[in-house]
């Protein structure tokens, strides 16, 4: 008996059905070597009165750590202590939920002085990703 052929598709615009049922199969896989990572959202948003997104930070915390995963602060709200506010008001949740430390990336063009006052230090940089500027990880530890 043989096994029926195994597609692999390109799928840009894969439903959230889709997505969700491999990232719960890779969490099943990994459950049998390490404890749940007990994955959670962290999502922070800046509004307006009537409810219009200014910006905001997305985040997951899982085994222990806190993953900034964007940062965003429209123009007009820039360098007002925004990003500062939204960057702790992220690390005291994630320390309130047990994490230890915090991890995120960068690219040479945006923010890497920003998170180096605020404690973040350099682990890694991929050189031209994109070409011409460097990707940069950077972690802190929680207190």
């Amino acid at each position: 008996m043989t096994n029926p052929p195994i597609l692999i598709t390109n799928e840009p615009g894969a439903s959230e059905a889709d997505t969700a049922f491999v990232r719960k199969g890779l969490r099943q896989f990994n459950n049998q070597f390490i404890k749940d990572d007990g994955f959670q959202a962290l999502n922070l948003f800046m509004r307006r009165e009537d409810g219009s997104i200014m910006g905001g930070l997305l985040g997951d915390i899982y085994w222990g750590w806190l993953s900034i995963n964007i940062l965003w602060i429209d123009d007009r709200l820039r360098r007002q202590g925004y990003g500062e506010r939204l960057i702790k008001m992220a690390e005291e949740e994630a320390f309130k939920k047990g994490c230890k430390a915090v991890h995120l990336d960068t690219m040479s063009f945006q923010a890497k002085p920003f998170y180096e006052k605020l404690g973040y230090v350099v682990f890694g940089v991929l050189d031209d990703l994109p070409v011409g500027h460097q990707r940069i990880f950077m972690w802190k530890k929680l207190i």
